[in-house]
């Protein structure tokens, strides 16, 4: 795990640019390289800062949460996020475990895209998480055609099916999104995800790169000129930042978000055994003024779905009436969880203050989705914090 996030982080740093270049969608910010790398080096660097040195060093799944959490906390922009989001998730199937098996990859790269799948309010075909979602089901196929078993040739041969899937989807791209068409370019967060994944193969394998898989892939040459500079502006901004919410806070924060603008991800920051504690939130009566509109019934049941409204999140409190509701709603104690939150809106103003509303953010940070780029600073590093 420690080869393959050193690896992708060099990678990604090497590529930063060329995904910069072709980064048009969901926003053409040209920032998706960027983003991919300072995540990335966030999460190599838990190996280095002692972040996980309670964690057992021949366990993979703990050291790849490890790593995930710290990736989490500090993720840049939607690419960054749903990297981080797959890491977290990608790690659970392989806890207790001291190495990778075919087996184990299946279960977890299939984890990994439903949990970037559902941390999205708004998931779309032709991005990164059809990428990740092809690979996932090429290493599950591999691993029945070879009846689960464990021994390295067979995890080879699944890494090796999972990343020329992850290929074929990311060529796929071009024709699944109208943006991408009319540009002739791939999606660039799919090639960052194709990269990552042929880090962990090169990594496990002792194996070089393979470069040439990028040969032919439109817009990526390096004589292509950045698409992105030529795009028309986007106006607004991007909000980040990390909370603790309750489940049913965590829905209220994701449906009003999402009225407020688009891109909205919430994932929690790391897994339950880690993130989970009797806290104080605020009150129900918070929660039903942060949603303004519909009644807090209909938040408490989107809350039951799981990850603020999607699935595969912490479920709700089950079994109460609304009367039980109401009499504790005051001095209510429940269970909170830490979210990593982004989105993509008009104004920051509105969608701070609804953070705010529900609890206590922390690393809150808002950038131009599309301003002028100073020279003097790498793409993605435009914006401020508070």
């Amino acid at each position: 795990m420690k080869r393959w996030l050193g690896k992708a982080e060099t990678t990604l740093g090497n590529h930063s640019d060329r995904l910069n270049a072709i980064n048009i969608f969901p926003v053409a910010d040209g920032d998706t390289g960027t983003n991919l790398y300072l995540t990335v080096r966030a999460a190599a660097a838990a190996f280095l800062d002692g972040s996980g040195r309670d964690e057992p060093t021949n366990d993979v799944g703990a050291v790849l949460a490890s790593a995930g959490r710290a990736a989490m906390e500090q993720a840049r922009g939607n690419s960054g996020t749903l990297f981080a989001v797959f890491l977290c998730a990608a790690a659970e199937p392989l806890v207790g475990h001291t190495r990778l098996s075919a087996p184990l990859l299946a279960s977890a790269l299939n984890r990994a895209q439903i949990r970037a799948w559902s941390a999205l309010s708004e998931p779309v075909p032709g991005t990164m998480l059809s990428v990740l979602e092809a690979a996932a089901k090429a290493a599950d196929e591999c691993d029945t055609a070879h009846h689960g078993d464990d021994s390295n040739q067979a995890l080879g041969l699944a890494l090796d099916a999972a990343v020329h899937a992850a290929l074929d989807a990311v060529v796929r791209t071009e024709d699944q999104l109208a943006p991408l068409h009319a540009a002739h370019v791939v999606d660039a967060g799919g090639v960052g995800m194709l990269l990552v994944l042929d880090c962990l193969r090169s990594a496990v394998l002792g194996e070089e790169l393979q470069d040439e898989l990028l040969d032919g892939l439109h817009g990526y040459d390096l004589q292509d000129p950045h698409i992105h500079a030529g795009m028309p502006d986007d106006d607004g901004v991007e909000v980040m930042c990390t909370i603790s919410l309750s489940p049913l806070a965590a829905a209220t924060l994701r449906q009003r978000l999402d009225e407020l603008g688009d891109s909205v991800i919430m994932s929690q920051v790391g897994s339950a055994s880690h993130e989970g504690s009797a806290s104080h939130v605020r009150s129900a009566s918070h929660v039903r003024s942060a949603s303004h509109e519909g009644s807090a019934s209909h938040v408490r049941s989107a809350s039951h779905e799981g990850s603020a409204g999607r699935p595969g999140g912490p479920a709700g409190r089950e079994g109460s009436s609304d009367s039980d509701d109401d009499d504790d709603d005051d001095d209510a104690v429940e269970t909170s969880y830490r979210w990593r939150v982004h989105v993509h809106v008009p104004d920051a103003e509105p969608a701070v203050a609804l953070i705010r509303s529900l609890g206590d953010p922390t690393d809150i940070s808002v950038s131009q989705l599309s301003m002028p780029r100073d020279p003097g600073l790498p793409a993605g590093q435009h914006g401020h914090e508070s």
